[in-house]
């Protein structure tokens, strides 16, 4: 399935650039610092910097990630987490959503377990 709408790459952006020798709309990578094994970033090729700046790009992205999620890589409970600002964690910004495979016992909490008021 083909994006709806393709935005001009930003030259200086990081996940844009990774597109330059594909034809592929979504791709997903292993984040440099996975946080469990299994950790993948799904980003489209569509410069759009968080999933609220183009509804069609971010639903094709959580198509592609839905289907991540039912083959052999992601058949158990899992994270997807996507940010939207700074003060949200977003330090890329162009739209990339996490998918954090999780399993009972991990270790693993999330930045709003825990916190008292």
């Amino acid at each position: 399935m083909k994006l709806i709408e393709i935005k001009e790459k930003n030259m200086s952006c990081p996940f844009c650039d990774m597109f330059k020798n594909t034809n592929k709309d979504v791709i997903d990578i292993v984040p440099l610092n996975p946080v469990v094994p299994g950790h993948r970033i799904v980003i489209p090729r569509a410069h759009v910097k968080d999933f609220s700046e183009d509804p069609q790009v971010t639903a094709r992205v959580m198509e592609y990630a839905s289907a991540m999620c039912n083959d052999a890589r992601g058949n158990g409970d899992m994270n997807l987490i996507t940010s939207k600002g700074k003060s949200a964690t977003q330090t890329v910004f162009h739209l990339h959503v996490h998918l954090v495979p999780r399993h009972e016992g991990d270790g693993l909490t999330l930045p709003w377990t825990g916190q008292k008021k």
